[in-house]
C-alpha cells in the first residue's frame, strides 16, 4: 500500500484477522492478554497490510517510550454522572492492559490546562470529558498526544457524544403530550458544549411542537446550581421544566418543596443523564437516560485504536443513543 493510497490502519488489520479493533490494540499493547492463536492471526494480518511499522511509528511520539497509561480528565468528580463514565473507561483500559490516570479539574479551565500539562509527558493518550477549554486549545493538545473528547464535538478531534437532540426532543414531546405548553430550561455551565446543544435542540423542538420555551441560568451543574435557578423560576413560573442535568433538577425540586411548591402538581420536572440519585429523590425524577458507561468504554477503545495508528473514517463524532425514563416528577398539567 503506497502513501498516496493511505497508510494501513488498525481497522484494516481487524478486518483481515476477523476480530475487533480493540482486540488488535490489545494484541500489540499486551500480547499476553490475547490467545496465542488470535495473536498470531493478528500479527499475520498486520504483516500482510504492512501495519506493524506504522504502529510503532504512531505510538512513539518524538521518541517517547510507551507508558501503558492513559489519562481521563473530568470536570467534577463529585457529580455522579461521571461515576459510570469512569467505570466504563477504566474497564476498557484494563481490558487492553492499560492503567488509567484520573484528573479532576473542578469545572475550571485553568486547572484543566494544568492537569493536561502534568499528564502529557506520562501517558500514551488522553480522554477529555466535558472540557471547558476552547476548541483551539483542545486541538493544540491533540497534536501532542492521541486524544478523544467525550460530551463535546471539536472539529478535527475525535469525539464521543450522546444524542442530545433526540433526548431533548423526547423530553419536550413528553411534556407537550401531558399538556404543558410553557417550558423553562435550567441552563448549565456557560462554557459547556452539551448545554448549548441541549438549549438549541429544545428551541428547535419547541418550534415544531408549538411550545413556548425560556431559559434561566447559566448555573453550575450541581444541586446548589439547581437551587439557585429555582429562585429565578419562581419569578416567572411555567408548568414544565427541563434541566441541564439530574443534579440541577434535584436541587430545583428540593428548593421548590422547601417553599411549598408541589412536584408534579404545580410543575413537572425532567432531568438529563439518569445518573445515581435520579430514582431516589421524592418524587422520582423523569429523565433522559444517557449511556454513561458506554461513553467511557467507547472513548477509551477508540483512543487506543487511534494510538495504534487508526484514523477516523468519517471525521464525525460517534453518537450514542438516549432514551426517556418516565418517573413520578411529571404528570398531566392541572
Amino acid at each position: 500500500m503506497t502513501e498516496a493510497e493511505g497508510l494501513p490502519t488498525i481497522y484494516d488489520v481487524a478486518r483481515i484477522a476477523g476480530v475487533s479493533s480493540s482486540t488488535v490494540s490489545r494484541a500489540f499493547a499486551r500480547p499476553g492478554r490475547v490467545s496465542h492463536q488470535t495473536a498470531q492471526r493478528i500479527f499475520a494480518a498486520a504483516e500482510e497490510v504492512g501495519y506493524r511499522s506504522v504502529h510503532v511509528a504512531g505510538i512513539h511520539h518524538a521518541g517517547a517510550t510507551r507508558s501503558s497509561m492513559i489519562a481521563l480528565v473530568i470536570a467534577d468528580i463529585r457529580n455522579p454522572v461521571y461515576a459510570e463514565m469512569v467505570r466504563g473507561a477504566e474497564a476498557a483500559a484494563a481490558e487492553a492492559g492499560y492503567t488509567m490516570l484520573l484528573a479532576h479539574t473542578q469545572e475550571s479551565e485553568r486547572k484543566e490546562r494544568q492537569a493536561l500539562e502534568r499528564a502529557l509527558p506520562s501517558v500514551d493518550g488522553i480522554v477529555l470529558s466535558s472540557s471547558r477549554m476552547s476548541d483551539s486549545a483542545i486541538r493544540m493538545v491533540a497534536k501532542q498526544k492521541p486524544m478523544i473528547v467525550m460530551n463535546r464535538a471539536v472539529t478535527d478531534v475525535a469525539s464521543v457524544v450522546t444524542d442530545n437532540p433526540r433526548g431533548i426532543r423526547r423530553a419536550a414531546e413528553h411534556l407537550g403530550e401531558l399538556g404543558h405548553r410553557s417550558i423553562t430550561y435550567l441552563a448549565g455551565p456557560e462554557a459547556s458544549w452539551a448545554d448549548g446543544m441541549r438549549w438549541r435542540s429544545l428551541r428547535e423542538a419547541a418550534l415544531e411542537l408549538e411550545l413556548n420555551v425560556r431559559r434561566v441560568g447559566p448555573a453550575l451543574p450541581t444541586v446548589r446550581g439547581g437551587e439557585e435557578v429555582a429562585l429565578e423560576w419562581l419569578q416567572h413560573r411555567t408548568s414544565g421544566v427541563i434541566a441541564y442535568n439530574d443534579q440541577m433538577a434535584i436541587g430545583f425540586i428540593r428548593a421548590l418543596q422547601e417553599r411549598g411548591v408541589s412536584i408534579p402538581d404545580e410543575v413537572s420536572v425532567v432531568g438529563f443523564d439518569n445518573s445515581y440519585g435520579a430514582g431516589l429523590i421524592t418524587p422520582a425524577l423523569t429523565t433522559v437516560e444517557a449511556p454513561l458507561y458506554s461513553l467511557g468504554a467507547t472513548a477509551v477503545n477508540n483512543l487506543l485504536a487511534f494510538a495504534g495508528g487508526a484514523k477516523s473514517q468519517s471525521g464525525q463524532p460517534v453518537v450514542l443513543p438516549t432514551r426517556l425514563v418516565v418517573r413520578a416528577s411529571t404528570s398531566p398539567r392541572r
